[in-house]
């Protein structure tokens, strides 16, 4: 594998920017690992254990070094998988193996089911599909307090809240928005509003994620091989609750990662997750046949 190569094609409305680290020519297709709201440098340390074979990584638009250059409103995940489809089209035109975390995974589930063509397997590891969770009142209106929040109070106020109902394990409560939160500096995160709301995460990206709807009857008949991943570490988390749920709209059994919801990071972000462990089941799950 090379050093990442970093390249940029022009999408509607955004400026996509994208890494290529190259392997010598094998009989695995490309490798795309994405986030959202988290950008390339999120998949450092996994990339490196798949050395063999050629691996994209990129910068969702507005997030990173991917620029917004239209409207400055909300991405859904559709406009984000017209993004995915036009960076593997620049890529050759797949079908590509796809690793997609978090919101990334809501993502790349519109992608396969817009363009499935262009996917041959996809592992969508803990999609915070709120939608499909049995508690989806509880939790959307909480969803909505947090973004709420984050345009009376600013991004400290909206982060802690933000931890308290992703780390929640269980049915959210319906009295969330009144529940006792932490200080924002006890995370470390500032406590003063800057007054800025282009966050991407809660300005862009938390509402149309969580709230959107997946075409499961697309996904059941496409050619791709859809896998769900979940976090050993994470039960009754919000997302892995709703992979569990994916994966029981999609038929299939949800398989277990080691670590936690960012159980691939290497230390990216402050997190540490078990990077080794989490490689050796994301290159099993991808040898094996559909």
């Amino acid at each position: 594998m090379t050093e990442p190569r970093t390249h940029a094609i022009e999408v509607p409305g955004a400026v996509i920017h994208y890494d290529v680290r190259e392997a010598e020519p094998g009989a695995a297709p490309t490798l795309l690992m994405i986030g959202s709201p988290m950008d390339a440098s999120g998949f450092t340390a996994l990339a490196e254990h798949f050395r063999d074979r050629t691996v994209v990584t990129y910068d969702p638009r507005g997030i990173g070094r991917s620029t917004r250059t239209g409207d400055a409103g909300e991405s859904t995940p559709d406009l984000h998988a017209d993004d995915l489809h036009r960076l593997i089209a620049a890529l050759g035109g797949g079908p590509v193996d796809v690793f997609a975390s978090s919101g990334g995974a809501v993502n790349a589930l519109a992608l396969a089911a817009r363009h499935p063509e262009q996917v041959r397997t996809l592992v969508a590891h803990e999609p915070p599909a709120v939608q499909e969770l049995p508690d989806r009142e509880q939790a959307l209106a909480a969803v909505d307090d947090i973004r709420r929040t984050y345009e009376r109070q600013g991004f400290g106020a909206a982060m802690v809240k933000f931890i308290a109902l992703t780390s929640l394990r269980g049915d959210v409560p319906g009295d969330f928005a009144d529940l006792p939160v932490q200080s924002p500096a006890d995370f470390g995160l500032p406590a003063e509003d800057d007054g800025s709301r282009d966050d991407p995460l809660f300005g862009q990206n938390l509402v149309t994620c969580t709230c959107y709807e997946h075409d499961f009857e697309g996904l059941r008949a496409a050619p791709t091989r859809i896998v769900v991943g979940v976090g050993a570490e994470s039960e009754g988390e919000l997302a892995h609750r709703a992979g569990v749920a994916v994966a029981g709209r999609l038929g299939v059994s949800p398989v277990t990662f080691p670590s936690h919801h960012g159980g691939f990071l290497g230390g990216e972000f402050g997190m540490k997750g078990d990077p080794d462990g989490f490689a050796v089941t994301l290159r099993q799950v991808l040898s094996e046949e559909g």
